[in-house]
């Protein structure tokens, strides 16, 4: 689980310098009204990619600076997201950094590397949720409550989801489709046209692989036979000699001399004799290739009607190749390819009635499993309303009752919408419920959503009640609340303390608060003082322990650190708690 341990806050209203060390558990912030006590609540803002204000710089200063270090666990939605932007992981910590300038430029870093501030509001949802009088999040989000809805619900939930999610999937990829092969039914019968007469020159022709180089190598032959059958004769002649010139002196005569005269004395010296083999060779290679000139010429044949065949067939296999290919071998690879495309595309209207037929069985699948999402939230919502209508009562708001609205919007037709409790509505990805949570604040009341059916005070209220009874089925691992506690004291006071300690045993609990029944109920205390000059330093935000934290819980009851009723009533508050917690 994500843990913010820390936040440095520099030049941010009256905060100068200083540190906030944050427990794992729940940490209570508190100090005099005006030390600046929601600025752990505006950094954090920032640092979740929150408005930047440049009024919030301290004044003089140039900027305002805000670091957090977040422990993460390998998989982690925050760890993914920095490694996703390009940010490191040190030990297991993410160092998160936003600066405001006092002219209003704005930058974010997430784990050393520079990102949009985009990119650190990504994180906000999956990190923290904050309550307070000013800035709600998470559980304010309609689609929020129906996912929270959908973990508090479990099993009965999830299984149906879960298919419902694949079969969703499926249908949009069908009605994708269908809608290709449908909208350009034309085009694709154009282009089935085109194929077939490309097919069919092509079948008529009958080309054969590499046919277009072997008929251009016949050509160039029997259109150059007459001058190719005297070039053969005279080399011939050449070789052989001419049998009607006896006289005449040939390459085979002057070898053969050549060879006798060696061959006469090649016994006394070996090198002479290797040299005679040579010529030898070269004799016999003379009159081989004399005899295949011989053949050659007697087999050219200057053939006019043959060359006009081979013309007329080159220009045959030339108009396909001026279409459909460089040369015939790709000319056959293209008709190869366009068979196979006209097979599919003439399976076109089989291939529409396939489709059609799975998109109304996938709608009456999804159907089916809408209503058991709608149903399995319906009886989920009412053990959560009345859970949180429970925590309400201990919480001074014992007439208050929370309710779930889980709506259908109805389909302008039956081809958008799938059948919810005998109606076309409209549906996606999750279902086709819209939930919103509610609140009667009073008896009377008409029950209005959460966001706008309570005041400040009664919101963070709501909102704690939620997140407790929501505790372990929302993965958000840090809640911030700020002005939790306004318009509660007493009994109140504690059961909103006591609700606290109960949530962070779950999840790390930072609140920002002036009541003492709430602040015993922390594992950490901090204390946030100015100084004689107005600001908040380095020293202002301190830890309190023993008897430091039993003089702050005596000033929040009494104004008076040293009142020794107050410092019985706060040592009773923190026993109590530790009992309680």
């Amino acid at each position: 689980m994500s843990v913010l341990e820390e936040m440095r806050i520099r030049s941010l209203g009256v905060i100068d310098d200083a540190v906030v060390e944050l427990s794992p558990g729940f940490t209570a912030v508190t100090g005099e009204t005006g030390a600046g006590k929601t600025m752990v609540v505006t950094s954090l803002g920032l640092l979740l990619g929150g408005r930047a204000d440049p009024a919030l710089v301290r004044v003089g200063a140039k900027a305002a600076v805000v670091e957090g270090r977040i422990t993460v666990s390998p998989g982690d939605a925050a760890a993914l997201r920095a490694e996703e932007a390009g940010g490191e992981i040190e030990d297991g910590a993410l160092i998160v950094s936003r600066t405001v300038s006092a002219e209003g430029r704005s930058r974010a870093h997430l784990g050393g590397r520079s990102v949009p501030v985009g990119v650190l509001a990504e994180l906000a949802d999956d990190l923290v949720a904050v309550h307070g009088q000013t800035d709600q999040q998470g559980l304010l989000k309609p689609a929020r409550q129906r996912q929270a809805l959908d973990r508090y619900a479990g099993p009965g939930v999830e299984g149906p989801h879960t298919a419902y999610a694949a079969a969703y999937r499926r249908l949009r990829a069908v009605v994708t489709e269908l809608d290709e092969l449908t909208t350009r039914a034309r085009e694709r019968a154009q282009e089935a046209d085109l194929l077939r007469f490309g097919l069919e020159e092509v079948a008529a022709v009958e080309p054969l692989p590499g046919e277009d180089t072997e008929l251009a190598a016949e050509a160039e032959r029997l259109g150059h036979a007459e001058a190719l059958a005297s070039a053969a004769a005279l080399a011939h002649t050449a070789l052989a000699g001419n049998p009607e010139d006896p006289e005449g002196l040939d390459a085979t005569t002057v070898v053969a001399a050549a060879g006798q005269s060696l061959d006469a004395v090649r016994a006394h010296d070996p090198a002479l004799a290797a040299l005679a083999d040579r010529i030898g060779e070269i004799s016999i290679l003379l009159s081989d290739v004399a005899g295949e000139l011989a053949g050659y010429a007697d087999q050219l044949d200057a053939d006019p009607l043959r060359l006009a065949a081979v013309e007329e067939r080159r220009a045959a296999l030339t108009a396909l190749t001026r279409k459909y290919g460089e040369d015939i071998t790709a000319v056959l690879a293209w008709a190869e390819d366009g068979a196979s495309r006209l097979t599919e595309l003439e399976g076109d209207d089989d291939r529409i009635g396939e489709l059609t037929a799975e998109r109304d069985a996938l709608r009456g699948e999804l159907s089916a499993l809408g209503q058991q999402l709608t149903d399995a939230r319906a009886e989920a919502a009412d053990r959560f309303a009345a859970a949180v209508t429970e925590e309400l009562a201990s919480l001074a708001m014992p007439h208050a009752r929370v309710s779930f609205a889980i709506r259908q919007t109805e389909a302008p037709d039956e081809e958008s919408g799938i059948d919810i409790g005998g109606r076309s509505v409209l549906y996606g990805p999750s279902g086709a419920d819209e939930v919103e949570l509610l609140l009667a604040p009073h008896p009377g009341a008409q029950p209005r959503p959460i966001a706008k059916g309570a005041s400040g005070g009664e919101l963070s209220r709501v909102m704690l009640a939620v997140e407790v009874v929501f505790a372990g089925s929302d993965p958000v691992p840090t809640y911030l609340f700020d002005e939790v506690d306004a318009g509660v004291g007493g009994k109140a006071a504690v059961e909103v303390g006591r609700r606290l300690a109960k949530l962070a045993r779950s999840a790390q609990v930072v609140v920002v608060t002036h009541l003492p029944q709430v602040a015993a109920f922390a594992d950490r205390q901090l204390l946030v003082e100015k100084t004689v000059d107005g600001s908040v330093t380095r020293s202002g935000v301190t830890v309190l322990e023993g008897e430091d934290r039993v003089r702050e819980l005596s000033r929040m009851l009494a104004g008076q650190e040293d009142s020794e009723t107050a410092r019985a009533h706060a040592e009773e508050l923190l026993a109590t708690a530790r009992t309680d917690g």
